[in-house]
């Protein structure tokens, strides 16, 4: 009988680890080597022609070359994998006015952009509507949504849409990477955004540091100083 019982209560503590509302860390929280982390889906776009109208005079131009762009897109969150769009567009010359125009990408990304507008445009939203500081709108972007935006280059695109004054909430550490807990205003405004990085290559391993009023988890590497 003693046996039997010790069975059951082995079952049951099993069984309470299955439940619906057992919490589930994010898999990538741990990882310390960016190599371990989960490679990005490649998608090919294409807005290549053979003629468009000049901006400035009408004239269909010829094509008289191709340029490539990769643009960091929303991830694929059935398979946990980040996405990068490699975006070939064509160049064009006016012989009329005598110059040099790229194709249209807009309706995928902005202008010298590393990002798709629709990254862009739920970050914003993130801060704007649901009103999250900076760093944990990063973090949110990261592990809902697989793609990395530094929480600097989030604040410059709130500001840049007037949705957000430079008083925001944030939480000073040292390269901006996401990472979990309330952001706290800092004494000095930080820089500008870590345009180096690419999302989905820095590890979000967790420990915790005092923060004002209690403990905030933060990635360890963050701890450290960038090489």
């Amino acid at each position: 009988m003693a046996r039997r019982k010790g069975k059951k209560g082995e079952k049951e503590k099993k069984s309470r680890h299955r439940g619906p509302g057992d919490y589930l860390p994010d898999p990538t929280e741990g990882v310390t080597r960016p190599e371990d982390l989960p490679k990005p889906r490649i998608i090919e776009k294409s807005r290549d022609y053979k003629k468009r109208p000049c901006p400035s005079c009408g004239y269909k131009a010829y094509r008289d070359g191709r340029r490539k762009r990769k643009l960091h897109d929303l991830g694929d969150m059935v398979t946990g994998r980040p996405r990068e769009i490699r975006l070939t567009f064509s160049q064009h010359h006016c012989t009329r006015c005598d110059r040099y125009f790229y194709a249209d990408t807009s309706d995928i990304a902005p202008p010298n952009a590393q990002y798709t507008t629709r990254v862009i445009a739920l970050a914003v939203r993130l801060v704007v509507e649901d009103g999250l500081p900076y760093r944990p709108a990063s973090w949110h972007m990261w592990r809902d949504h697989r793609v990395f935006v530094p929480f600097a280059t989030i604040q410059n695109w709130v500001e840049a849409s007037g949705g957000k004054s430079g008083g925001a909430r944030l939480t000073a550490d040292r390269d901006g990477l996401p990472a979990r807990g309330e952001g706290r205003r800092p004494r000095e405004r930080l820089g500008g955004p870590s345009h180096d990085q690419s999302p989905g290559t820095h590890p979000t391993c967790a420990s915790r540091t005092h923060e004002e009023g209690g403990l905030a988890m933060v990635p360890a590497h963050l701890l450290q100083s960038p090489n």
